[in-house]
């Protein structure tokens, strides 16, 4: 079986905010951690501090936490984006961009040590990157569940 895909005019947009968009959120975020590394004295090779060993290692392991954190989800969200895009070119843009505000908004409240650990994430808008994860991931779905005829006529 073959296809041919056409790309919507928007689809620039699912390109902007998947791969610009990724890059931008991710650098600010790997900045963050280079500045807890000199802040905190945890030197390279160290992913994590050691308890124990690294005088601040609570503080410095929020700040990579909260980095480590986005780069879970990124490659999936990437794809899924890219996928639901091809249907849904600005929803898929929106998203996305939901996605790497929520991976910001997630670290800051990570680092916030004046907050608890287990809510910190969520207090300053980490959440916002959940509805970019599986609104992205939902795209993704419904163009596939319109490639195999799930939901009635073969449309994409």
């Amino acid at each position: 079986m073959s296809f041919s895909v056409s790309v919507p005019g928007n689809y620039g947009y699912v390109i902007l905010t998947t791969v610009v968009g990724q890059f931008v959120a991710n650098f600010y975020m790997g900045g963050q951690v280079m500045e807890a590394r000199k802040k905190f004295n945890v030197p390279y090779p160290n992913l994590y501090a050691t308890p124990g060993f690294h005088k601040s290692a609570d503080e410095f392991n929020r700040v990579q936490r909260g980095h480590q954190a986005s780069l879970e989800q990124t490659a999936i969200v990437t794809v899924a984006s890219l996928i639901g895009g091809l249907q849904y070119p600005i929803a898929a843009s929106v998203l996305n961009a939901l996605f790497s505000l929520g991976n910001i908004f997630f670290q800051i409240g990570y680092a916030d040590t004046t907050l608890d650990v287990s809510m910190a994430r969520y207090k300053k808008g980490g959440a916002l990157k959940w509805v970019g994860v599986f609104g992205s991931i939902g795209l993704s779905v419904n163009v596939a569940g319109k490639l195999l005829g799930w939901w009635g006529v073969k449309t994409v």
